[in-house]
This record gives C-alpha cells, structure tokens and sequence, in this order.
C-alpha cells in the first residue's frame, strides 16, 4: 500500500487508515465487538499501519476496543486519538480545552487503549473557541513530556490553526472532505500543503452514501439511534444529488474493476495536499472494498465526470 509522510513527523502513513467511530457503537446503531476486533485485526492484515479512534466514540467504548484488538495482533500500527468531547456519568457531553481537563482526558485514553504513548494527540473540535490557545499548549507540553508523540487538530479554520501555530507547530489537520462536501479543497487544504500541515481527512464515503450501496429503501430502513437518518446529506434536496454522484461513481468502478467505494476513495487522495483518507469500517467484509482506494489512478476524464455530476 502506498504510504506518504505525515506532516512534519517522523511517521510514513498508508494513504488508507481505518477510523474508528462506527466501532464505538454510538449514533451508529448497535455494533458487535467481536466484529469490531475481526474488522481492526482484517485492516491491519490488509496493510494499513494507523488506525483513527477519539475518546468520545461510544463515550472510550472505541478506545477500549481498538485497545483490546491491538493487545491480539501483532501489528504495531500508529494509533491516533483524540480530546475536547468529556462527558459526565449521564452520558451527557461537554467542551473543554482547559489544561486540567485535557491531562485527565489523555491519561483516560492511554488507559482504555492500553499503550504508553499516543503517535497522534488532535483537539477534536475548536470549541470553546476561547480556550484554543490554552489546549494547544497544553497539548505541546504533553508532547514535551513524552505522553504523546505529535499532536494535530481536528476541524479548525485557517484562522483557528494560524492561532496555534504561533504556539507550536502541528503535525496534522483532520477535516472532512468528499465528492458531497468538497469545500475545504478551496482555502484549507492548500493552506495545509504550504505549512507542512500533514491532512488527514474523513468521511471520503460520506458515511456510506458514496460507496453505491446506499438507497432511500436503505435509509429508511436504518435503525433510529443511526444519526444519519436525520442528516441533511441523507434528506431531499440534497439526497438526490448525492446519489447521482455516487452512480456516477458506480459507472467509474465498473471501467477500473473495482468496488465503488475506492473510487471515492481515490477521489479524495487524487488531491495533491491529501496526505491519507480515513475510512470507516463496521465489518472484515468491508475491508476488502475499500484497500484498494489507494491505487486506483483516476484518469482526466474520470475526474471530469465526477466535477460534472458534483455540479
């Protein structure tokens, strides 16, 4: 698998890793960990070498997991987390960057994740956008202090990471970006290629609307604790477009022979300031339609077709 440094760390990244959100369990309907371990340990098999959790996932269920799959594997894969989301012994969840709160937050996910130090530390939200600078310097400390080895943010602006850097530097920004939201490819993205700002980006798929498989019967159908029967993407007047791009995306699968979730794939990583996708995974059978993101080289006209049918 193809792999490209990360930032200005020392970490050579496969351009595909497996996030870990679904994993968790919540706002994605129930998840069977047992699944969870068998998809992690397929993944790490399959040649990925990071694998992206936070610890609001499932409320540290994700962490916990992703801990017990790497304690029964012997890949050595990066981990990457993240911080800012607490909650409280309701379930009920809160912002913090304040320095306290982020101390108990790493030394939490170290615990559930059973290792001694995290490859990859992001704030995961830029909110309480008044304690940004306060985060990131506590972030740069638990770096100096040796509990983390790189840290990086998590949807922030231009504006919010310029904030940071003149603090410390980042290693990586983690923003959303898909054929469906391609927005940051117009201002972030290129500010990130000329700060040396490694990009990490999720949702390639847009949860599963661009993989091909995805149909209104399928949504309506999607138990209701699934946060995606309430997003705008998945509803009219947005639905219907998604969908035209991803059987464009279909047709474009079909001319490679590949599934259609690597194109979507492929699509993200042909951007030159893309660094590597996350991509996320519930089940081992859904490795296999996603690994070969990574190699697929969409042609001009592949491209155009896209660009068409994103309007």
């Amino acid at each position: 698998m193809k792999i490209r440094q990360l930032g200005n760390s020392d970490m050579d990244i496969t351009r595909i890793g497996l996030g870990a959100w679904a994993i968790g369990g919540d706002s994605w309907g129930p998840q069977d960990d047992k699944d969870s371990i068998e998809t992690i340990h397929k993944a790490l098999d399959a040649g990925m070498n990071w694998i992206d959790t936070a610890a609001i996932y499932g409320q540290g269920h994700s962490e916990t997991v992703v801990g017990q799959a790497l304690k029964s594997t012997s890949h050595q894969p990066y981990v990457f987390t993240k911080c800012s989301l607490i909650w409280d012994e309701d379930g009920n969840v809160d912002r913090s960057l304040k320095a306290d709160s982020l101390r108990r937050e790493v030394e939490a996910s170290l615990s559930r994740l059973q290792i001694d130090v995290i490859d990859l530390y992001q704030i995961h939200w830029p909110n309480p956008d008044a304690e940004i600078e306060e985060g990131w310097e506590t972030l740069a400390k638990l770096k100096e202090e040796g509990k983390v080895r790189y840290i990086g943010v998590s949807n922030f602006s231009v504006a919010q990471m310029e904030r940071a850097m003149a603090i410390a530097p980042i290693t990586s920004l983690q923003p959303p970006y898909s054929a469906v939201r391609p927005d940051v490819a117009e201002e972030i993205l290129p500010f990130c290629g000329s700060n040396n700002i490694g990009t990490i980006v999720y949702s390639p798929m847009q949860a599963g609307l661009l993989t091909g498989k995805m149909t209104r019967e399928r949504l309506e159908n999607m138990p209701e604790g699934d946060w995606r029967k309430n997003n705008a993407e998945f509803q009219e007047p947005k639905l219907s477009k998604n969908l035209a791009i991803a059987d464009t995306m279909v047709e474009i699968a079909q001319k490679h022979d590949v599934p259609t979730p690597a194109i979507a794939i492929a699509w993200v990583l042909s951007n030159p300031n893309v660094t590597a996708a996350i991509v996320g995974a519930r089940r081992p059978s859904q490795i296999d339609g996603i690994i070969g993101g990574s190699d697929v080289e969409l042609d001009e006209d592949d491209l155009a077709a896209i660009e068409e049918a994103m309007g």
